[in-house]
């Protein structure tokens, strides 16, 4: 299969190496991975802010670059919910409805691309630390996933694997962080402290954008968590 990657603005920028683990297993699988060589951004930002007009010229961008892959697969949650879940939405009753339809149907964040599609769960993966996860909102709520992610954790050699006592939101929420910072930092303590209770060395998930506004409350306060998204975990041998 050609696997076409979306690669988030976030990561693209900031977090590269989780791109290049999601390649490296893809590869290992014996999948040849296709990844849009101009960037571009999915119009989250501007959805989640309300300004649903200014939204549209990106994403249909990225709908034509997307549309003729096999499957799509996103390094974070939030952006797969974006295309998959809320597409069709945006573009209900428009000339683009169908194409948003047809690209929707094919996009998948990565461990439910692995586990529910492909039917991988194990990867020979080895890392030895105790580890909790965290369920991004847009994971967990809009496109449904949370088993995924613990099937592939599960089969991960020396992982082990701490839940939280209560599946809370991080506090970032993408522009919610930047207009309530003093709400989203005390969602995000909240958060910290449920990581820490489990007595994890790492706190995993599947969203970046998540994991960037946990490690820095965790630098701040100066605790001993640390922060990894899973496909840096199951690239590690």
């Amino acid at each position: 299969m050609t696997v076409t990657l979306f690669i988030p603005c976030f990561i693209d920028l900031c977090y590269p190496q989780v791109g290049i683990a999601m390649v490296r297993i893809l590869e290992k699988l014996g999948h040849k991975v296709s990844c849009i060589e101009e960037p571009a951004c999915c119009g989250q930002p501007a959805f989640n802010a309300g300004y649903w007009e200014a939204s549209r010229p990106p994403a249909i961008k990225l709908m034509e670059q997307i549309k003729d892959a096999e499957a799509v697969v996103i390094a974070s949650g939030s952006c797969g919910a974006m295309i998959s879940v809320f597409y069709p939405e945006l573009f209900k009753g428009s000339p683009y409805e169908a194409l948003a339809r047809k690209v929707s149907s094919k996009c998948y964040e990565f461990s439910q691309f692995l586990v529910d599609l492909l039917g991988v769960t194990e990867l020979g993966a080895r890392f030895s630390h105790k580890v909790t996860y965290h369920d991004g909102c847009h994971s967990l709520r809009e496109m449904k996933i949370q088993d995924a992610p613990r099937k592939l954790m599960a089969s991960v050699k020396g992982l082990e694997l701490v839940e939280m006592k209560q599946t809370v939101c991080c506090g970032f929420g993408g522009t919610f962080s930047a207009k309530f910072p003093m709400i989203s930092s005390a969602m995000g303590e909240v958060k910290c402290d449920l990581a820490l209770e489990t007595g994890a060395e790492y706190i995993v998930s599947s969203d970046s954008s998540c994991l960037m506004h946990i490690q820095g409350l965790i630098d701040r306060q100066g605790r001993k968590l640390k922060t990894m998204h899973l496909a840096e975990i199951l690239a590690q041998s």
